[in-house]
């Protein structure tokens, strides 16, 4: 490319002579010739020098070009290597989180099995036990089981490299087929709750009717004595619910792993039949359902759902009813999943754009990734989207027109919707497209301001009181002339003794009762005060005792 450049500057340079030479040529065969030519040459020497100066302007505008070119060329190879090492960054930082991960793996699989060395149960995970007994769930491989019961459950005792074992109590409660039971374990070790999901499908195979049992655990979702009762204000209800739903997931992880001979003896047709009179009984009362109430996070509905999942009766309601309830799960991390199971995989456009037409602008990026929509659905737009409308009822610009109430509800949805927006760009690694820095920086100035109004509205603590009781005071006999005060008080308010008393009435009592305790005034100091007890009171002195 420079060979050829140099070669046409070099040419553009000769142009000079080469008029010259034609000038001297253009000469002789003017004076060979009657008629002069000066008028023609000249304007030959115009064109020529017109064309000389267009081919320069023109040539050192290819050369900008060129040059211009070659930054552009520079500047993405820089930007490409940039992001080659982002890449190449992210890709050992989730190597080194994946190993730690492996390695905490490693260790509470050995910690189990230190815990468990004397437990004598113990069972292999649902893929490796179905990939070496893919019929387990079908007696001699040919009889069905119309109720759905499992015989015959083989145990084995080795999953991968590792053994291991589940909760004998686990195991207990599955082969009893005790719901009740099931309910309360999961409920006492919800702490352990990953552990839980991974061993209760193993523990199912040991239930000699596993669909059953699930069935039976469902029963208490909606209280008979107040079936519309709020899951959410009762704290027992809501655990109940949610461990309701935990089984029916497990259940589904067990039966994803099984043959169409085995599914079929699980699933039989009295079960689905059973599954399908309770979500009959269910389907009445999610009409009760507000979805902007519900906010993306309804159990009932996440409930409802994962029922005609788990027990494979979704031909059995309609299919409009069912894209109703989506958005009512849209925040929940089981969503999608969910709406593959039920086959709506080819109707998420449809529930993105309610999504979006709802203000959940989270929600719809976050199914658009899982359904690879993206193209269709911007997420970087609807995040903006959502921010925007987040600050939309924002006062700022108006000053005067919002109490300082309203202003603080404004920047708790503002904050709101700035760490939502900044978690859904973390999360699907959006940093590139959207900058997260701006936003981290308007959540500390919201949260700072939110953090010293109120401690300037936090109530100024009480100063001590003094404390109040039988506590001598003992002052200085030096300074009596300012305190007036030269002894030590025994105790605040001292008991007195009265002469007064009803019962001193009568010879006999008067002359055994002992004499008051008074204090003695000088003559002139009782003139002047009159009578007074030691707790500065006034009395009057009693008359003397007479006898009748």
């Amino acid at each position: 490319m420079m060979e050829d450049t140099k070669s046409v500057a070099s040419l553009m340079d000769s142009t000079s002579s080469k008029i010259q030479q034609l000038q001297k040529a253009f000469a002789e065969l003017e004076s060979q010739r009657a008629v002069t030519l000066n008028m023609k040459w000249k304007e030959l020497e115009e064109h020529f020098h017109g064309l000389e100066r267009s081919l320069k302007r023109r040539f050192h505008e290819l050369e900008d070009q060129e040059k211009e070119y070659e930054n552009k060329t520079r500047k993405a190879q820089e930007l490409l290597e940039k992001k080659k090492a982002a890449v190449e960054a992210k890709e050992k930082v989730s190597l080194e989180r994946l190993q730690k991960k492996r390695d905490s793996a490693v260790f509470a699989i050995n910690s189990a099995l230190v815990k468990y060395n004397n437990a004598p149960i113990s069972i292999t995970s649902v893929g490796e036990r179905l990939k070496d007994s893919p019929n387990a769930f079908v007696t001699d491989g040919t009889d069905e089981n119309p109720d759905g019961t499992v015989q015959d459950v083989e145990i084995s005792p080795v999953i991968g490299n590792f053994e291991v074992k589940v909760y004998p109590q686990l195991l207990k409660l599955c082969g009893d087929m005790d719901s009740a039971g099931l309910h309360k374990f999961v409920s006492d070790n919800r702490k352990n709750l990953a552990s839980l999901k991974e061993e209760i499908p193993v523990a199912f195979k040991a239930a000699a009717n596993p669909a059953s049992l699930v069935l039976d655990s469902l029963k208490g979702f909606y209280p008979m004595e107040a079936p519309n009762a709020d899951g959410k204000k009762d704290a027992n209800l809501l655990g109940m619910r949610r461990t309701c739903i935990m089984l029916m997931e497990c259940l589904s992880i067990l039966l994803s792993g099984l043959d169409s001979n085995s599914l079929a003896a699980v699933l039989s047709e009295n079960v689905k039949q059973r599954a399908k009179s309770i979500a009959e009984g269910w389907n009445p009362l999610l009409e009760t359902l507000d979805m902007d109430a519900c906010n993306g996070n309804s159990l009932e509905a996440h409930a409802f759902l994962q029922l005609l999942a788990s027990f494979a009766i979704v031909s059995d309601f309609k299919e409009d009813e069912l894209l109703k309830l989506i958005p009512m799960v849209s925040r929940r991390r089981q969503a999608a999943e969910l709406c593959r199971s039920l086959g709506l995989s080819e109707k998420m456009p449809g529930v993105i754009e309610v999504l979006l037409n709802s203000g959940k602008q989270i929600d719809a990026v976050n199914l658009a990734f899982a359904f690879e929509l993206t193209e269709q659905f911007s997420p970087v737009k609807l995040l903006k989207s959502y921010l925007t409308d987040a600050r939309s009822s924002s006062p700022e610009g108006r000053p005067g027109n919002a109490s300082p109430a309203a202003q603080d509800e404004f920047n708790e949805r503002e904050l709101t919707g700035l760490k939502a927006v900044a978690k859904c760009v973390e999360e699907h690694n959006l940093e590139e497209q959207y900058p997260v820095e701006p936003l981290q920086k308007r959540i500390l100035q919201l949260e700072k301001a939110k953090a010293e109004k109120k401690r300037a509205t936090e109530p100024t603590k009480p100063q001590p009181k003094r404390p109040r009781g039988a506590q001598p005071r003992v002052t200085d006999n030096n300074n009596n002339s300012k305190t007036g005060y030269g002894r030590v008080i025994p105790e605040r308010y001292p008991q007195y003794v009265y002469d007064n008393r009803p019962f001193l009435s009568g010879p006999i009592m008067a002359a055994q009762a002992p004499p008051p305790q008074t204090y003695t005034f000088s003559p002139a100091a009782a003139a002047a005060h009159g009578n007074f007890y030691g707790n500065c009171y006034q009395y009057q002195a009693p008359p003397p005792p007479y006898f009748h």
